[in-house]
């Protein structure tokens, strides 16, 4: 009310022992707080000797290659993959005793489910198995997008299945799928395959939240372009010696693309420490940064590239391995690191 003096406020004086209760207990919390964060974080890392690790699609490219650095760290390895000339070639390149290999249709539940069955334990598992078809739009069939989607999506769901149980048991273990940064962007003449890579990150990044209560930690990657030798195995449409063209040569130029060794190095680390993502190469990581920031010009400036891909037509829907669709420019001088990737990763008999 007017004319009223105001209450003044008393000071809280408190004394040096309140003081100090309170500064320890304010410490304990913070302590509390940065051990469970480093806990979800997967700090301390993971020792991978004798660890058995299955990678599907491990026959050839990136899913050999991560088979000799799990090798390197004393790992046991299951390799998964449908075409057995392939798998045996794998095997008597890795030489090693630790290594198994095993004929499974990883898009196929039941041959899973045996599989699991049959290993026992899952402490690592590698979703690394892959296809890709290349073409526009109009030579895209819904074949090819099933065909996707049961590859890049599917099959890491089944095999994750299968192998959670087990480790929650145990209360630990590392699953990491490997999408690719076309399953953070779209990009023209890639469609089916984007398509399945984007449905598996949100896969494997929702379920990092949900299986971290039970010490288990996954790692969602997603490569650049990776000079693995490749797309000698990926499937081309429309105007298919055009279209390997532009796509052998984008794998194979060195300031745009990363070695197979040293993404696989990248990858292996990240599973050991636990991480939730991973990006591998500046590349990557600068052209994913521009499209979560500009939107707007990360699409223009792939429309523009659109431009310069081949047009429709040459064989349309039909398919041609890279194999069967060389030109005078690939293989060549300009894809020589990735006809030497193709050799050393088994992507050629």
């Amino acid at each position: 009310m007017i004319g009223k003096k105001r209450a003044r406020l008393k000071p809280i004086r408190l004394e040096t022992a309140e003081v100090l209760r309170v500064g320890v207990a304010l410490g304990v919390g913070a302590a509390i707080g940065i051990g469970a964060v480093r806990k979800l974080k997967g700090a301390g890392g993971y020792n991978l000797r004798d660890k058995n690790v299955v990678i599907t699609g491990g026959s050839r490219g990136l899913g050999l290659v991560l088979a000799r650095e799990f090798l390197r760290r004393g790992a046991r390895v299951a390799l998964l993959a449908r075409d057995p000339a392939e798998l045996q070639r794998a095997e008597q390149m890795l030489f090693s005793e630790n290594v198994r290999t095993v004929v499974c249709d990883v898009t196929k539940k039941d041959e899973v489910d045996r599989f699991i069955e049959e290993l026992g334990d899952v402490d690592v598992l590698v979703n690394n198995a892959g296809r890709i078809a290349v073409g526009p739009l109009e030579t895209m069939t819904l074949d090819d997008f099933r065909e996707s989607l049961e590859i890049h999506f599917w099959a890491p769901l089944y095999t994750s299945l299968a192998a959670l149980p087990g480790m929650k048991r145990r209360g630990a273990g590392r699953i990491v799928s490997i999408s690719s940064i076309g399953g953070k962007i779209s990009v023209p003449h890639l469609l089916p395959y984007c398509a399945g890579k984007f449905a598996l990150a949100g896969f494997s990044e929702g379920l990092t939240a949900e299986a971290r209560k039970d010490n288990i930690f996954v790692t969602t990657v997603y490569p650049g372009l990776m000079r693995t030798g490749s797309p000698r195995n990926a499937s081309f449409k429309g105007k298919h010696r055009a279209e390997f063209t532009w796509f052998s040569m984008s794998d194979a130029l060195p300031l745009i693309s990363i070695s197979a060794d040293r993404a696989a190095k990248q990858i292996v680390n990240a599973c050991v420490q636990g991480k939730a993502r991973l990006v591998v190469s500046l590349p990557a990581k600068l052209a994913i940064q521009l499209h979560e920031l500009f939107p707007e010009t990360s699409a223009a400036l792939l429309a523009m590239a659109n431009r310069f891909l081949p047009r429709a037509g040459g064989i349309g829907t039909g398919q041609a391995k890279g194999s069967e669709s060389t030109t005078v420019i690939s293989p060549s001088w300009i894809t020589a690191l990735d006809s030497a990737a193709a050799l050393k990763n088994n992507e050629v008999a």
